[in-house]
């Protein structure tokens, strides 16, 4: 058996706060450690998640902030002025509204995409184990899929709506459980699944994008040296590079899914073309990249922060 101390970490990296485990054994088209069993996937996981989205989660709740203003009329000139007027306003703990079924559901999001991910890519390997670049994008795809649909989306409604009632003032919801009680009740379940269709792209982009290219940055700094692969700096760095390139492929989307998912959505829009069309008409092109910095800034510590934490949690877990 391999000594718990060189075990290689499972990689795994979101596009939301808290991205999963193990998929960093794969994105270097290497065998998982057989002793990786879900229970330990699980727990290290939840820890990542959890640890990811304490830091990074103020700078989703600026980014969604900038994402629901008005551009005729915006409440905020930028990330600072957003974030000054919401210490001022509710403390520094309003920074953290909304965050807590994002970080609840950061093991089940992982779960599923290295789920998605993992299956698929054990069925796209070659006789020598390896992954092409387009396996490796299909793959990631699946994961997003499955992290979007099982995980993600209801997630993230969650955190959008309740964001959006303090925004406007109007207190229909005291917290995160309540806004989903209210929700099921006044809408059913279908009211956590808004705005799915831009979600299920926005992840499926994600994570096409990013196992390829964390494999690809990691190569090109430490080669074939496997050491160096299982270093949580160069490992860190790596997603972090990663993170970076698939916001700038899916911040549309990603403005589309949140406005589907704010408080006036179902009133405003018909459904997902008609909110991008209402976009592009109202608000012009540049406004699908509103909020691109806060995103970058998040989804870079998140996925550089996972690759960072999950080696080192494999020499205690």
């Amino acid at each position: 058996p391999v000594p718990r101390s060189t075990r290689l970490s499972a990689a795994a990296f979101p596009s939301a706060p808290g991205q999963g485990a193990r998929g960093c054994v794969a994105t270097m088209g290497m065998k998982a450690d057989p002793s990786e069993g879900p229970v330990r996937t699980f727990i290290k996981g939840f820890l990542t998640g959890f640890i990811e989205a304490i830091i990074c989660y103020p700078t989703e709740f600026v980014k969604t902030q900038l994402q629901l203003q008005s551009k005729s009329n915006p409440e905020y000139s930028g990330i600072m002025d957003c974030a000054k007027k919401t210490v001022k306003t509710n403390g520094f703990m309003g920074l953290y509204r909304g965050a807590a079924p994002l970080i609840i559901g950061s093991s089940g999001k992982q779960a599923a995409r290295w789920t998605g991910y993992q299956t698929m890519a054990n069925n796209l390997k070659d006789d020598k184990g390896n992954l092409s670049i387009f396996s490796r994008m299909f793959a990631g795809a699946c994961g997003g899929v499955s992290e979007a649909v099982l995980a993600v989306t209801p997630i993230e409604t969650l955190k959008t709506r309740v964001t959006d009632d303090m925004r406007r003032g109007t207190g229909n919801y005291t917290g995160s459980l309540d806004a989903c009680v209210k929700i099921i009740k006044n809408e059913g379940p279908a009211g956590l699944y808004r705005g799915v269709v831009p979600t299920i792209a926005k992840q499926a982009t994600n994570q096409a994008v990013r196992f390829p290219t964390q494999f690809y940055v990691l190569k090109f700094m430490v080669g074939d040296d496997k050491e160096k692969q299982k270093n949580p700096i160069f490992n860190g760095i790596a997603g972090a590079a990663a993170g970076a390139v698939s916001v700038l492929l899916t911040m549309p989307q990603d403005t589309v899914k949140t406005r589907m998912q704010g408080e006036e959505a179902k009133k405003l829009y018909k459904g997902t073309l008609d909110c991008a069309t209402q976009i592009m008409k109202n608000e012009g092109p540049a406004f699908f990249y509103a909020g691109t910095w806060p995103r970058m800034i998040r989804v870079s510590l998140d996925v550089g922060i996972t690759f960072c934490i999950f080696p080192l949690l494999s020499k205690y877990i």
